[in-house]
């Protein structure tokens, strides 16, 4: 069993991940929720399992060892007071139009298993399962219609957002959107009181409780001094500073590159146009290529924050941050628009490196993959025709916690 959070790169053999399996909360989805939970579609439950655990499979296959959300936080609520803490902090999280349905609510959970409470913060709370509980109030019957007084999680298996293990420590996020937000409280807890996951003395660079967004989906461990970081639709800049500031002064990384990409769903975060899938090789967007607006964040002699703004094509200035005498750009879909657009909507730029050239996509992103393929990378895949559904590749499902030093 792999302990220490260790990750100082994109691309080195990746040795433990943090997933969690699609479960019973993507059936909560229906077209009248889909723009508060996030979705564009239904994943069909029973073959979305089993593609996601097709992806297990293929990582434990490799080395890697396989952790998930549920059975780590389960093993961090070890107690009634931590138990307590964790589901008054969910309920401050989930908008109640009364108290008395926070009360309920309460009562109900409170007497569940750690385990079994994991899962059902996770898979949300309908009203039919709070029984006796009788609407008095005006504020009660609000949105009677509705059946969940607890929302579902459905994005809960894109692992990557709710927090980074970045060196020698972990990212714990404030999601932008309330529909995720409490996501994160599930690694807080982790990180608090689960020692096999977050051994003594692990740092934390972002705080769940800090009050600007940032997301894991925007940053990228460019090498052992540089992290890069998207500034995104909804990764803030406040948010970017705040996670610089704790990493720069507290690790051996000295330079946060900030990318300012589009602020629209296509360019969600910064892995939905680009990850790193070799020591010099790149899968991109065709629209991040031209000149881009860059920030550089360093500290001076004193330990305060030095912001620089640049203008620079993405190869060169990869080139330079890597040390290598150029960098390959693979564009997603080729030179095909056509391909280009269609992968791009299923993630084809969303790669999961475990080990230098070596990655997992999804199947369904031929044009891509045959590309990769041509380039000396090995191309593993996975089904995808459920999973994909989630707007999310396999960079997006996997939270890496330790991979070998390059």
């Amino acid at each position: 069993m792999v302990r220490e959070v260790h990750n100082y790169s994109e691309i080195g053999k990746l040795n433990k991940v943090l997933l969690h399996r699609i479960g019973s909360e993507v059936e909560g989805l229906v077209p009248d929720n889909f723009a508060r939970l996030l979705f564009d579609d239904i994943p069909y439950l029973k073959v979305a399992q089993q593609e996601h655990d097709c992806f297990a499979e293929l990582l434990r296959s490799n080395g890697v060892e396989v952790v998930y959300y549920e059975d780590e936080t389960a093993r961090a609520l070890v107690n009634d007071s931590i138990r307590r803490s964790f589901i008054t902090e969910i309920l401050d999280e989930t908008p109640l139009t009364s108290e008395n349905i926070r009360e309920a609510l309460y009562d109900y959970l409170v007497e569940l298993p750690a385990d079994a409470l994991v899962k059902k913060v996770i898979e949300g709370v309908r009203k039919s399962e709070i029984h006796g509980f009788q609407p008095r109030t005006l504020a009660d019957r609000i949105n009677v219609t509705y059946p969940f007084y607890m929302d579902p999680m459905p994005n809960m298996y894109f692992t990557r957002d709710q927090g980074a293990c970045v060196g020698s420590g972990i990212s714990i996020h404030h999601m932008s959107t309330a529909t995720r937000r409490r996501e994160s409280l599930l690694l807080k807890y982790m990180y608090l009181y689960n020692r096999d996951f977050a051994p003594e003395g692990t740092q934390c660079w972002y705080r769940y409780e800090d009050p600007v967004s940032i997301e894991g989906g925007d940053i990228l461990v460019l090498s052992s001094d540089t992290v890069a970081v998207g500034m995104s639709e909804r990764t803030s800049a406040v948010g970017i500073e705040t996670f610089a500031q704790e990493l720069l002064r507290n690790s051996d990384f000295f330079k946060v590159l900030v990318f300012d990409i589009p602020k629209k769903r296509a360019f969600m975060h910064l892995d939905t146009v680009f990850t790193m899938v070799d020591y010099d090789k790149f899968t991109i967007h065709p629209e991040i290529e031209g000149p881009l607006q860059l920030y550089e964040i360093t500290l001076d002699r004193n330990g305060e924050v030095v912001v620089d703004s640049m203008t620079d094509r993405l190869k060169k200035l990869l080139a330079r941050e890597l040390k290598v005498p150029s960098v390959e750009l693979i564009r997603c879909g080729g030179r095909d628009t056509m391909a280009a657009q269609r992968e791009q909507w299923n993630d084809g730029s969303n790669t999961l490196a475990i080990a230098p050239g070596k990655v997992i996509t999804y199947e369904r992103n031929n044009v891509t993959n045959d590309l990769l393929d041509r380039k000396g990378i090995e191309v593993l895949t996975i089904p995808s025709s459920e999973l994909s559904r989630g707007r999310g590749g396999p960079r997006c499902m996997s939270c890496p916690v330790n991979r070998d030093d390059l």
